[in-house]
Formats: structure tokens, sequence, C-alpha cells
């Protein structure tokens, strides 16, 4: 059992590249394939102070989604953004690799070393 997750979309061309990277150092992370097993919010919670961002950091403004619903809006409230990362996962930033209690979005794939 390894106690490093990714959050994983085998797609995406820097989560393959940090997979790659993690690898290469030895590491076989727990792999959560977030499109198909997308997180709930008090997940999304944890991640986001992990991170240590704000919310709107770990969406990606160029999906669909982001756009059709209006998640520009900057009178929505954490609690609704967290909500469409629920709803719709390719909102969320990717990779992201977690180990205890740091996380760290692998764009670029080498920002996770610094957790390991």
């Amino acid at each position: 059992m390894t106690d490093i997750t990714m959050y994983h979309n085998p797609r995406c061309s820097k989560s393959r590249q940090t997979l790659q990277l993690l690898e290469a150092q030895g590491v076989e992370p727990g792999i959560i394939l977030y499109l198909k097993t997308p997180p709930d919010r008090d997940t999304l919670k944890r991640i986001i102070h992990q991170l240590a961002i704000p919310v709107r950091e770990l969406i990606r403004t160029g999906e669909q989604e982001y756009k059709d619903n209006d998640l520009k809006n900057p009178e929505l409230d954490d609690d609704a953004l967290l909500d469409a990362m629920s709803r719709w996962p390719t909102l969320i930033q990717r990779p992201i690799v977690i180990k205890g209690d740091q996380a760290r979005i692998g764009r670029p794939p080498e920002a996770v070393l610094d957790i390991l």
C-alpha cells in the first residue's frame, strides 16, 4: 500500500507525464480515476486545503461546463464552485498528487517532486 495518491486522467498528457515521473522515482501511487469516481465536496475541500490554494484555482476555466454554467461569475461562493466540480469533474485541475497532508498539482509534472 502506498502513502501517495494521484488523481489521474489517463487521457491528459500532463497526468501521464506526472505518473511516469513518479514511477521513475520508484513511487507507485494509488490511482484515483477521478472522472469515473469524482471526489465529493468534502474531499475537494480537503484537497484544496492540502494544496493551500483558493477554490477557484482548482478549476479549469477552459472547459465547456465552466462557460455553460457561468462559473466565472465572481458572486458564486466556494460552495457553488465545489458543487460544480463534484458534478463535472472535468473542471478539476489535473493531475493532483497527495502525500500525507500535502498536495501538488502536476503542472508542470516536476511540481510534485517537492512532496516526495
